[in-house]
């Protein structure tokens, strides 16, 4: 179950950026700016299609690196002056493509934790915003089997490490406790033992050991995970808009402990703060182990961590490009070709060395 849980998060993962991307599609398109190319990842190029519609032509591009996305338009310079350029469309319209990308994460983001309160709402924040009188508390809980010794029973049937036990002899897994008592009560027997591995579901006949050789009756060790689920009904969407500012305003908190650690010296209380592909592919990693609704959780953080990043002021991304430009119509000064590429050339370097630092430091901490 959990490779198929990592393969859909990559998926949905890819998803948001491709949500992203499209929405500076639909806002250009509908500004009247001719888009030229709409990739998925970043070059070298891999894969190209011509997309012709009744309005426009457009390539459609599969690149290698899987870092992100990008929608070319013409003349993306504000100093573009040619007809259906990005350069040439009003003030307005260029505001709406650069923050179309934000509202559409932030979109998805408020309608993954819709559907999450609805199913299940894993609380992993104290004080994590639900309304009390329409929430319901559940736990789900996971036994696995932390070891298994060879040559005893449940290693002659077959079952290895991690696999997680559903039943033994018909009675159902609640607790890692109840492993022992089951086998206990059923010494000397062979019963029918189910468990799930890779997202299938197998059931093993196992013979339990007469007494207790010191490795148990089955020859395994059990642990117990579990998380804490919330589940609402008509104030779904107002939990998904409350747990959406609750963790904008936990960012923002994260982002501001990390730039102020960093201005005194304190690298390791900043890393602590942030993380990369490394990292982001380690918690997806972990969490398919925990199920469904925690890495579909995660999913949602990160649409809702995309679009705050994009509103921030950093040069290369939406919000530093948005902001560059408004600040140079505030100063009534020309932003030419050569010193807008400048800018965000320089804020882009940048942002590649914080990657590459930030993967070390995932490295480091996850390995």
């Amino acid at each position: 179950m959990s490779v198929v849980l990592i393969i859909l998060a990559v998926l949905m993962f890819v998803g948001l950026v491709v949500v992203h991307e499209w929405g500076h599609f639909i806002a250009a398109r509908r500004g009247g700016v001719e888009v030229e190319e709409f990739g998925i990842g970043f070059p070298p190029k891999v894969w190209a299609k011509k997309i012709k519609t009744k309005k426009s032509k457009f390539i459609f591009t599969i690149n290698l690196l899987p870092l992100g996305g990008f929608v070319r338009l013409k003349g993306e310079n504000d100093a573009a002056d040619e007809p259906h350029s990005f350069g040439a469309a009003p003030l307005g319209t260029k505001v709406k493509i650069m923050t179309a990308g934000v509202i559409m994460n932030l979109i998805t983001a408020l309608i993954m934790f819709t559907l999450l309160a609805l199913i299940g709402m894993p609380k992993l924040i104290d004080n994590q915003f639900t309304v009390d009188s329409d929430t319901k508390v559940t736990r789900e809980v996971t036994i696995t089997a932390a070891q298994v010794e060879n040559d005893q029973p449940a290693a002659k049937a077959g079952m290895q490490k991690d696999d997680r036990i559903i039943s033994i002899a018909g009675q159902k897994i609640d607790n890692s406790a109840s492993v022992g008592e089951i086998a206990k009560d059923n010494a000397g027997k062979t019963v029918p033992v189910v468990i799930q591995r890779g997202g299938e579901q197998k059931e093993l006949q196992v013979s339990i050991n007469k007494e207790n050789t010191g490795k148990g009756f089955l020859g395994i060790s059990s642990s117990q995970s579990g998380i804490t689920l919330q589940r609402s009904t008509w104030s779904a969407p107002v939990v998904a808009v409350g747990l959406t500012g609750q963790l904008t305003g936990l960012t923002f908190k994260g982002i501001g402990t990390a730039v102020s650690s960093l201005f005194k010296g304190d690298t390791k209380t900043a890393s602590e703060q942030v993380s990369g592909p490394v990292g982001i592919a380690y918690i997806l990693s972990e969490g398919s182990k925990i199920g469904f609704n925690f890495v579909l959780f995660i999913i949602a953080v990160l649409s809702l961590s995309l679009a705050i990043m994009n509103v921030l002021p950093i040069p290369a991304l939406d919000g530093g490009r948005l902001f560059v430009l408004l600040l140079f119509k505030a100063l009534k000064k020309p932003l030419t070709k050569e010193r807008e590429e400048a800018i965000h050339g320089t804020g882009f370097a940048a942002l590649m060395l914080l990657f590459i630092l930030i993967t070390f430091v995932d490295i480091k901490r996850f390995f």
